[in-house]
C-alpha cells in the first residue's frame, strides 16, 4: 500500500498530477486545494497518498496536508460517496468550511457539492458529525493571477477542472469568465469555487 510519494512533478492538472519517483511515473488524483500548492513542473513534490484498490483499477489519491487526507478518508466511508465525489467536495469547499458544514448540519452548503443530494448530505451529517474532531490547519496560498485575456493558462486550468467535473465546455468557459470578473484578484482555488457556483 502506497502511503507517501516524493518525486519530481512531470505534469500537473487541477485534478491530476504525475509524479516521477525512482524512474516510475505515478498518476495521482488530487483536489484543487492540493493543485494550488504543488510546485512547478520539474520541482520536487511530496504527497500523502490514499491507495484505492478496485477489481479493475489501482488508484492513487494525493494530498498536501494530513488533514485533507484524513477528511477524504472519512468522506468515502459514507454510503453513496466514492473517491470522485470526495475529491469534488474537497475541491468545491475549503476543508475547514466542509467540516463546519457537516458539524452544523448545513445541508444547503453540502448539497451544493456536485453529486451530493439531500439524502447523501444527511448521511454525511449523521455519520461524520461526531467523527470530525480534527483541526483543519492552513489556508491555501493564493497563486498569482494573470490578468491577460480569457483563456490564459489560469483560465484553461479553470475550464479543465470544470469540464472534468461534468460541465459542458461552453458553460465552463462562461463560468470561468464570470468568476474572473467577480474576483479579479483571486487565486485559482477561490476562482474555481466561484466558477462552480456559477456553472450549477
Amino acid at each position: 500500500m502506497i502511503a507517501h510519494l516524493r518525486g519530481s512533478v512531470l505534469e500537473k492538472h487541477p485534478n491530476l498530477v504525475i509524479v516521477e519517483a525512482g524512474g516510475v511515473g505515478y498518476e495521482v488524483h488530487i483536489p484543487v486545494s492540493t493543485f494550488t500548492r504543488l510546485p512547478d513542473t520539474g520541482a520536487e513534490a511530496k504527497l500523502r497518498i490514499h491507495t484505492h484498490v478496485r477489481e479493475d483499477a489501482f488508484l492513487l489519491y494525493g494530498f498536501v496536508t494530513p488533514e485533507e487526507k484524513m477528511l477524504f478518508e472519512k468522506l468515502i466511508t459514507v454510503s453513496g460517496i466514492g473517491p470522485k465525489v470526495a475529491l469534488t467536495a474537497l475541491s468545491g469547499i475549503a476543508p475547514a468550511d466542509l467540516v463546519q458544514a457537516i458539524r452544523t448540519g448545513d445541508l444547503v452548503q453540502l448539497t451544493r457539492i456536485p453529486g451530493v443530494g439531500k439524502k447523501t448530505a444527511e448521511r454525511m451529517v449523521v455519520e461524520l458529525r461526531d467523527k470530525l474532531d480534527i483541526a483543519i490547519a492552513g489556508v491555501p496560498i493564493p497563486v498569482s493571477l494573470d490578468k491577460g485575456p480569457l483563456l490564459t493558462e489560469l483560465d484553461l486550468d479553470l475550464i479543465s477542472a470544470l469540464v472534468n467535473l461534468g460541465s459542458q465546455r461552453p458553460a465552463a468557459e462562461a463560468a470561468a469568465r464570470k468568476a474572473r470578473a467577480a474576483l479579479p484578484n483571486a487565486g485559482f482555488e477561490a476562482l474555481f469555487r466561484k466558477a462552480m457556483e456559477i456553472v450549477r
